[in-house]
């Protein structure tokens, strides 16, 4: 029976970048994926700059950069497609050394992160391979991978909305709200007028719908589906001519025009013994947002380092009962936010809709909403073993371009997968305490000098996931 650290099952982004991660911190991953080759056609389009960082963790952020494009921000229009609220962002803003946000064709991010997979001698993928069953033992799990046996320490469920690895566990999802059913069309197309780059939200009562430029040609439009429409007849070529003719689109060629019915669920477990779930697996939230890719990947980047630790000994089994504790409120605060911002942009019917480009006219001239509108930061976590109660802990630690011995690179880059000290010297200067020792001096240009200083502290204490555990 051949052995492996970890199992993970799933060679989507979520599974691909959980293996990459372990690889960069020695553990060897091998991933089993039931498809005999990636899927073709888009699904996700959205990062934003909290996630690039997941991914400059995995070694891949610089290669998903140049297939993206900046996302410009998020325009509310009307059924008439009038512009009743714009939030655009500085696209110069950039706290997390990353766009605040980045569109992308999911096709072309799984292809860099299946190159770097190839590239890694420590990650095994295997194709066309299915599993159909788990028995574990207090020692490993045994998994039944199309009619061949493997054992692992430990099984990682990136499998998707309709995982195999959670029924196998017995986990079952909690739904947080009504299903929503919505016609998602991609498709090439030319435009005569310059497109705005950014997300175009349509909040009429009768047909809500989303439309944004993806990369290159590529767009994407959303339409709520009614309760008595079906998919099919929307989808014909007379009736998506109809609803995409008013955006200006021409010589439109449609990809794919597929229901997706959006959910609102978390997994009632996500840890059981030594298999953890993962991405959609544990979560699925509604697009309003754009985190559901980016929920998964923070999943990946937090499970990645606290495996690691527990393979090699540093910290018992214990420390995986944080990984939900911790992942479990994110996701459900994300979930709601989602939620509520879909009811306030295309709910309430023509009373609704009356009253919302009331409201819009007003909060666009309000800079607080308006940061609420384009800031990409996302809840932080809550207090716990991992996180002191003292904010800024529990938030990302802000990465600015940083000089180090004349090199100039992003800050995570210097940290790398671990645990580091923050502490103004007594020059006023920043430096860097490694977990091995290792002592980094770096010239920020004041950045995290400053952002201490707003949080009444001279040192931080920064998680391998770049979240703050403590500052004093």
């Amino acid at each position: 029976m051949a052995e492996v650290p970890v199992l993970a099952v799933g060679a989507g982004p979520v599974g691909l970048t959980a293996a990459l991660l372990l690889a960069r911190l020695g553990v060897p991953v091998h991933v089993v994926e039931r498809h005999p080759e990636p899927y073709p056609l888009p699904r996700a389009v959205h990062l934003d700059d909290e996630v690039f960082r997941v991914l400059q963790a995995a070694g891949v952020a610089e290669d998903v950069a140049r297939i993206s494009r900046p996302m410009a921000g998020l325009r509310v229009l009307d059924r008439r497609l009038r512009v009743l609220a714009d939030f655009a962002r500085d696209l110069d803003q950039q706290p997390n050394g990353w766009p605040l946000g980045s569109l992308f064709h999911q096709p072309d991010l799984e292809a860099v992160l299946r190159a770097a997979v190839l590239a890694e001698p420590r990650i095994r993928l295997e194709e066309g391979a299915e599993l159909t069953g788990l028995r574990q033992d207090d020692d490993g799990v045994d998994a039944e991978v199309s009619g061949t046996s493997l054992r692992a320490q430990f099984v990682l469920g990136c499998d998707g909305a309709n995982s195999t690895v959670r029924r196998l566990t017995g986990a079952a999802m909690r739904g947080l709200g009504p299903t929503d059913r919505w016609l998602v069309v991609d498709a090439r197309a030319r435009f005569g007028n310059r497109v705005w780059p950014g997300v175009h939200q349509v909040s009429d009562p009768d047909r809500a719908a989303t439309f944004m430029p993806v990369t290159g040609d590529r767009y994407r439009w959303e339409f709520r589906l009614r309760p008595d429409e079906s998919a099919a007849e929307l989808a014909s070529p007379a009736r998506l001519a109809e609803l995409i003719a008013p955006f200006g689109a021409v010589d439109v060629e449609v990809l794919r025009a597929a229901e997706y019915v959006f959910r609102a669920q978390v997994a009632d477990r996500w840890r059981t013994g030594r298999v953890l779930l993962a991405g959609d697996a544990a979560h699925l939230t509604p697009p309003f947002i754009g985190q559901a890719l980016g929920l998964g990947l923070r999943d990946a980047h937090q499970l990645a380092w606290k495996l690691a630790r527990v393979l090699d000994g540093r910290a018992g089994p214990g420390l995986l009962d944080t990984y939900q504790a911790e992942r479990e409120p994110h996701a459900w605060a994300l979930i709601r936010i989602a939620l509520l911002l879909g009811a306030i942009m295309t709910r309430g019917g023509r009373g609704g809709a009356a009253v919302r480009g009331g409201l819009l006219q007003v909060a666009r001239r309000l800079p607080a909403v308006a940061r609420l509108a384009t800031d990409s930061s996302t809840p932080p976590l809550r207090p716990g073993p991992l996180v002191d109660p003292r904010r800024p802990a529990g938030t990302l630690l802000p990465q600015p371009s940083v000089s180090v011995g004349g090199r100039r690179c992003r800050l995570d880059d210097v940290l790398g997968p671990r645990e580091a000290e923050l502490a103004i010297d007594g020059a006023g200067r920043l430096s860097v305490h490694l977990e091995d020792g290792e002592r980094v001096r770096v010239d920020d240009g004041g950045v995290l000098v400053d952002w201490l200083r707003r949080a009444g502290a001279r040192r931080a204490v920064v998680r391998p996931d770049r979240i703050v555990r403590s500052v004093r």
